[in-house]
């Protein structure tokens, strides 16, 4: 058994309604994966299944997904191994872990797309191109930057932002 951390994109499914954390779960165990388990209440969980090729499992939860709770959503996936390497890349290790964040990409993000982002983000949001994903200290409020709104799937590719505190409590619950 190989265990992954699945990303979703968005889970609010309507205004005011968002998936419960419980029926993300269910879901995961009707598609034969073991041992799911979330971290907070955005989406993000973390299962073990026979080893697959990403895209396939990401398409399987995708479509989960869809025929569960009615609404697509982009589903980002990474081995254990892949989402450790994550959380030790981080760039800002002693920045603010609530706006420290990081786009994790499905493809990694090019660099057309990394030089408009520079271009965009002021002098003192501090970006950072990992292993393909990319990775923003706002040193501040993300929700107060011009740089957020940027940050599509339209503009960058498939992708989802995490915050610092979200990707280390990831990793420890992968002990």
């Amino acid at each position: 058994m190989t265990t992954y951390v699945a990303l979703l994109h968005s889970i609010v499914l309507s205004p005011g309604r968002r998936v419960v954390m419980a029926d993300l779960k269910a879901m995961a165990q009707t598609l034969g994966f073991a041992d799911p388990r979330t971290l907070v209440a955005s989406g993000n969980l973390i299962f073990e299944a026979d080893q697959a090729p990403l895209a396939t499992l990401e398409n399987r939860l995708e479509t989960a997904f869809r025929e569960t709770f009615g609404k697509p959503v982009d589903i980002i996936l990474r081995t254990e191994e892949a989402w450790k390497r994550l959380a030790a890349a981080n760039p800002y290790p002693g920045g603010d872990g609530a706006n420290v964040c990081v786009r994790v990409m499905r493809k990694p993000l090019g660099a057309p797309e990394f030089a408009m982002l520079e271009r965009i983000a002021t002098p003192e949001i501090r970006l950072s191109f990992v292993n393909g994903d990319l990775w923003i200290d706002f040193r501040g409020k993300p929700s107060e930057t011009k740089l957020l709104s940027h940050l599509t799937t339209k503009k960058l590719g498939i992708g989802t932002l995490r915050n610092a505190n979200t990707v280390n409590g990831l990793a420890a619950m992968l002990g």
